[in-house]
């Protein structure tokens, strides 16, 4: 039979092998990425498709249209074969001067400004709404700005001149750190093994099965020349797709791996941060959020009302997205009114339309779940809360969910309502008011219900007084991020786009910057003419 790359056009299906040591590997075993569209199309034809390609992987399916590419799947022996490259590959990397490595963020920059409609186009093919492809790759865009490197280049080396002294204090490569990108954006978050390979590291990323192919092409096609063209040794970068409990059991008891970055649910991760510490390894947790935004009665209610609607964005299948938001009693019904206004105006549809920010919810269970158990403890539904289909018509069987919103009235008992309390993960936004008081005491309240929410991703403020935003400035502890009168979801240089505090980034969780995450601070004294004794007892 005619090899399935010479019967299907390259133009038709991307083709991938394992990516280890700058080789293409061959694997048995395939996985096919099937557009996100058919879904919404023809949902038989595409779930017909899928299970059909699984069983036979050569079928003449690959064909259809509808057949964005395949993936080869690494088994055992490839995924210890990857991890050998990556150790061999360290020490050389590492020894490479600082400077050097760093041009790989500006290279990787251009090419992604090259390749933004391929970028956009596999996320799409994926699943993601295109306006919200764009928005990840601004996240990337800024990530490795010329002003992010030049701040990333300042925190891993800095050389102070102290008398006969040369002072050095420099972080030093972890050496191999495996990478564990997540379902729901696998492409965006493998992006950030770059950071790690800038820092010294030579990096392993797990490619999800069931979502290969844009991790797959982003680390095959356009970091994988990048590297070759600065001359790094093959290993430093090894890109498989394999199944996720295999793979991270091999990382957890193979003595090759130093650092693994993992991204995922809290509870998981959690487990997994136990297992890592217990074993020599350094955990590096993306969590879960359940991030709070904060309206104070001089907000500028229609722009906040706008960063709170971000809520939406993905359906909610997006861990940085707002999940709640508390508001003061004199602009909440001013409030309410515009976010259900906005709420109302974001629409479902296909993924490759930019006025969609929608995504489909599979598993929409929960969602009416959590709708009955807050109105069991006195939450009202606001606007929304039905499933619709495709064109926003109300369907018992609609695969999209309507953006809602609850308003729970009373800060002291919100907590008792699971959609305040844990991540959701729905387009589902309660919006606590609270109680007339005192300004000063309303203040406490809401900076003590912030800093002891459970999780610690992002955190919001909207006001206008100097003094409240001073408060939060000062007093809020919680979180890797926190954003005054700004989108709660943008990105911006310098600032970390990932990481917090608390089950969102376990016991080590802080604003996560991967090249620092991924180093350790080392200091260095070079003297010259220095008598050991008078350094020890003065001169």
């Amino acid at each position: 039979m005619q090899p399935l790359e010479e019967r299907v056009p390259e133009s038709k299906l991307r083709s991938y092998k394992l990516y280890i040591a700058g080789k293409d590997v061959d694997s048995e075993e395939w996985v096919y990425t099937v557009e996100s569209r058919s879904l919404l199309e023809d949902v038989f034809t595409s779930v017909g498709l899928k299970r059909e390609l699984e069983r036979n992987p050569d079928s003449e399916l690959a064909h259809h249209p509808y057949v964005a590419g395949r993936c080869a799947v690494a088994g055992d022996t490839a995924i210890a074969l990857a991890s050998e490259a990556a150790a061999a590959a360290a020490p050389g990397w590492a020894a490479v001067p600082l400077d050097r490595r760093m041009r790989l963020g500006s290279m990787f920059r251009e090419a992604l400004i090259r390749q933004q409609q391929t970028f956009t186009d596999m996320l799409v093919a994926e699943g993601h709404p295109v306006s919200l492809a764009r928005w990840e790759l601004s996240c990337l865009l800024q990530i490795y700005s010329d002003e992010s490197l030049g701040w990333y280049r300042q925190q891993m080396h800095t050389e102070i001149a102290y008398g006969d002294r040369r002072l050095i204090v420099r972080r030093q490569p972890d050496g191999v750190v495996a990478f564990h990108p997540p379902q729901n954006a696998p492409a965006p978050s493998a992006a950030l093994a770059v950071l790690a390979v800038m820092a010294g590291n030579a990096v392993v990323v797990r490619a999800p099965r069931s979502i290969a192919l844009s991790t797959m092409w982003l680390l095959r096609d356009v970091v994988g020349p990048l590297l070759e063209e600065i001359g790094a040794p093959p290993g430093v970068l090894n890109s498989i797709c394999a199944n996720p409990g295999r793979t991270l059991n091999h990382w957890l008891e193979d003595p090759l791996i130093d650092d693994i970055f993992y991204i995922g649910g809290s509870t998981e991760g959690l487990r997994f941060q136990e297992q890592c510490v217990a074993r020599g390894k350094k955990p590096i947790l993306e969590l879960a959020g359940n991030d709070g935004i904060v309206v104070w009665r001089d907000a500028d209610v229609p722009r906040a009302a706008e960063a709170i609607c971000e809520a939406f964005y993905g359906s909610g299948q997006i861990c940085m997205v707002p999940n709640y938001v508390l508001v003061h009693p004199e602009v909440a019904d001013r409030l309410i009114a515009e976010v259900a206004a906005c709420a109302q105006a974001i629409r479902p549809g296909y993924p490759e339309d930019s006025g969609v920010l929608l995504s489909p919810v599979r598993r929409s269970e929960r969602f009416f779940d959590l709708l009955r158990q807050s109105y069991e403890q006195g939450g009202r539904l606001v606007t929304g809360g039905r499933r619709v289909e495709v064109d926003g018509t109300p369907s018992e069987t609609g695969v999209f969910l309507q953006p809602t919103v609850l308003r729970i009235d009373g800060l002291a008992d919100a907590r008792k309502h699971d959609v305040v309390r844990q991540e959701t993960f729905f387009p589902l936004l309660p919006v606590v008011v609270l109680a007339p008081a005192g300004d000063e005491d309303l203040l406490d309240h809401l900076i003590d219900f912030v800093n002891t929410n459970e999780y610690g991703l992002r955190n919001s403020l909207w006001a206008e007084s100097e003094s409240v935003i001073a408060a939060f400035v000062q007093r809020i502890g919680n979180g890797g991020l926190l954003k005054i009168n700004d989108s709660h979801i943008g990105f911006l240089p310098y600032l970390p786009s990932h990481g917090g505090t608390g089950l969102t980034g376990g016991v080590f969780g802080e604003a996560n910057y991967p090249m620092l995450k991924t180093s350790h601070l080392q200091g260095v004294s070079v003297a010259r003419g220095v008598r050991p004794r008078d350094a020890v007892f003065g001169s």
